[in-house]
């Protein structure tokens, strides 16, 4: 099983993979992202499945013994307020404002689906944590920052790699989580998955 298939576009998720050396192909998915439940952690492993086994589906019947199709889901919480990714500037701002100078919880879902001799589906889902504290943002900083545009498709507004590091006290958790892939996990992951094939 050597094909890994992302199911997001996401450009960061992308980035990691290519940083840690994995091969792997990009096969969005457009799935209409509608929850059950309203708890983070639930909600990103929801939609991380829902992604995974909407483009495991789309694969012709040929190619799903040889691929691990993979989704994921990041969303920032505060108190368990879920903020996904600003509709404008203005909602930007409002994010920004609450997360500031406090602490707030970074959650990632991540599915993979495969399958084996046409057997049907397995599937293995999980999800990551990392805690993250802001240092206080004056009205002017965070204004300043959101007109660079970099927090307009980040969940939570701002992205801990790019220019808001420069407001970021402590992280408590994994940093390639917040960037929107804990690779690590995902690795160790998909190793047990090619371990277990091998060995039955």
């Amino acid at each position: 099983m050597n094909r890994i298939i992302l199911a997001s576009a996401s450009p960061r998720r992308r980035e990691l993979l290519e940083q840690i050396g994995m091969t792997f192909e990009v096969i969005p998915s457009d799935i209409e992202e509608k929850t059950k439940s309203h708890i983070p952690c639930e909600v990103v492993m929801e939609l991380s499945c829902m992604k995974a086994m909407d483009i495991f589906e789309k694969l012709p019947l040929e190619l799903r013994d040889s691929a691990i199709v993979t989704g994921a889901d990041t969303v920032v919480a505060l108190e368990e307020r879920m903020m996904g990714k600003p509709a404008d500037e203005k909602q930007a701002r409002e994010m920004l404002s609450l997360l500031q100078g406090k602490t707030h919880q970074v959650y990632t879902g991540v599915t993979m689906v495969w399958q084996k001799n046409g057997q049907p589906p397995s599937r293995c889902t999980f999800y990551e944590k990392t805690d993250v504290r802001m240092y206080p943002m004056s009205e002017e900083e965070i204004c300043r920052y959101v007109e660079t545009g970099e927090p307009m498709d980040k969940a939570g507004a701002y992205a801990i790699q790019g220019k808001c590091a420069a407001f970021i006290k402590e992280i408590r958790g994994d940093f390639y989580n917040v960037v929107g892939l804990p690779v690590g996990r995902l690795c160790q992951e998909i190793k047990k998955i090619s371990d277990k094939d091998n060995k039955s």
